[in-house]
């Protein structure tokens, strides 16, 4: 065999040698590695979610059941669902913002999120006047809040878009509670009632004369004499003390229904991660069914026995035919409702008749 031929094959037996040799080296796997990396992501620290803290003004009392049943609960049941990522703090009483003040205050964020009455701002929310309106009979706060919650959304109104409703609860029927009785409409004529929103207007039309202002200045307005009556729902007469300050309560549920507003700053909403919105949406509307729209027929029921066994407050029922005149007095307030709204380019027709149906639909359901 000539020199050329024997290099040839040596080389030809060394490239099989190393090939055999490499094929022989352990290979790193691509699943080890992968195991690797998350044993090494898992022994490294973990940073928690930041926890975000939101400011939450209205106007109740400390001892309100807002204070110690709606918003504790409420927000209990949102930190946990959220494990502990978002917690709300409330600032009661008018620490925060005046009653009148929280809707804009939420809007230009001094509170994340604020609970108060429409009927505080009148002419801010001029199409959710249709939910106050007297002359509908709401049996209970139950139905008065489905009707008012279920036709906002049905409605829709511009006038609510600048910040993001949680939820609308409302008081149900409301009373007049005087220093003098209230039998007949003539009792009523030139009486200075505290009253709100539309329910001047109805007060009005009556004969009383109406003065506004929120609750929280109404105890020591009747004390002093500054007004001789308040057209309100029962619980103010326990939540609020007003039944240490009059005397007599006429029982009128087709004159008033306040509507509440729970609802949090825009940007605050829309900077909140999507699988957090809807936990709160869901512990929210939960919350809704089960404890919001109830808890004004509680707290009146507690009102009006605390009335009349603690200060003896006397009970006036009008006869049917006094009933009468009322509503008769009353009724005009729907057609005006109805042309101010066509003034405005609003549906005020349309939202009169949501409501009438709601309230029929809803008053079945909760007798």
């Amino acid at each position: 065999m000539g020199k050329s031929k024997i290099w040839l094959a040596s080389c030809f037996l060394l490239l099989i040698f190393l090939v055999g040799l490499l094929g022989c080296a352990p290979a790193s796997s691509p699943k080890e590695g992968a195991q690797e990396e998350v044993v090494q992501e898992k022994g490294g620290e973990i940073t928690p979610p930041a926890k975000i803290e939101l400011k939450l003004a209205h106007f109740w009392p400390a001892a309100h059941a807002v204070e110690t049943v709606l918003v504790p609960e409420w927000a209990k049941a949102i930190e946990e669902a959220t494990d502990g990522q978002v917690i709300i703090t409330s600032y009661p009483g008018e620490t925060l913002l005046k009653a009148a003040e929280i809707y804009d205050g939420v809007v230009n964020s001094i509170a994340d999120i604020g609970i108060s009455c429409f009927a505080y701002t009148r002419g801010r929310f001029p199409l959710s006047e249709v939910f106050e309106l007297p002359g509908i009979i709401y049996n209970n706060s139950k139905v008065a809040g489905k009707v008012a919650w279920e036709g906002i959304k049905e409605l829709d109104p511009d006038e609510v878009k600048d910040t993001k409703l949680l939820m609308v609860f409302t008081t149900g029927p409301g009373n007049l509670m005087t220093k003098d009785p209230v039998r007949t409409l003539e009792d009523l004529q030139g009486m200075e009632i505290r009253a709100t929103g539309l329910s001047a207007k109805t007060l009005e039309a009556l004969g009383a004369i109406p003065v506004a202002m929120p609750q929280s200045d109404t105890y020591e307005a009747l004390s002093k004499g500054v007004v001789k009556g308040n057209l309100a729902p029962n619980e103010t007469l326990e939540g609020w003390r007003h039944a240490e300050v009059t005397d007599y309560l006429t029982i009128t549920p087709f004159l008033y229904n306040t509507l509440f507003f729970a609802t949090i700053n825009l940007d605050t909403w829309n900077s909140l991660p999507p699988d957090l919105q809807s936990t709160i949406e869901e512990v929210t509307e939960k919350f809704y069914e089960d404890t919001a729209i109830g808890l004004w027929d509680s707290i009146c029921e507690s009102g009006l026995k605390f009335a009349v066994e603690e200060t003896g407050m006397e009970i006036i029922y009008l006869s049917d035919e006094e009933t009468a005149r009322w509503m008769e007095k009353i009724q005009p307030i729907h057609n005006d409702f109805i042309a101010d709204m066509d003034g405005k380019g609003l549906p005020g027709k349309e939202a009169l008749d949501v409501v009438k149906r709601l309230a029929d639909h809803y008053n079945e359901i909760y007798k």
